[in-house]
């Protein structure tokens, strides 16, 4: 019989790419995230590819993801996609110490984030209007 699909979290004209694992806190790759969001996705691939941020390689990585699933998973037009989330939380933070003198020691965090790009296809009418 098998388990029933799980129901989609995005609208029917969009397409979801997430990446829970990246290395760097919230704050910096928010302000990356800021940079793409409300455009089209061929303006916001070259503001990633030519951005001086660390943070940008692996939003461009979830962004090209996002573009992949819409093309090959939900047969939408890649010309008329448009960043219409971009999403950014906490995940993980790895915590390490450092040896300090006489004794001591202190906190080192390692913090991960989380950033979750929903791609929307415009149609031709919106465009225009």
């Amino acid at each position: 019989m098998g388990k029933q699909s799980a129901p989609r979290r995005v609208g029917d004209k969009e397409a979801l790419a997430v990446n829970t694992q990246i290395r760097g806190s919230a704050q910096k790759l928010n302000l990356v995230a800021g940079l793409i969001r409300g455009r089209p996705v061929e303006e916001a691939l070259n503001i990633l590819s030519f951005s001086k941020k660390a943070m940008a390689v692996d939003a461009r990585k979830v962004l090209a993801s996002a573009i992949a699933n819409a093309e090959n998973n939900h047969n939408l037009d890649v010309d008329a996609l448009v960043v219409a989330e971009a999403s950014v939380g906490k995940s993980i933070t790895m915590k390490r110490f450092h040896a300090r003198g006489r004794g001591k020691s202190t906190q080192i965090l390692k913090p991960f984030s989380r950033l979750r790009i929903v791609v929307r296809e415009l149609s031709d009418e919106a465009g225009e209007a």
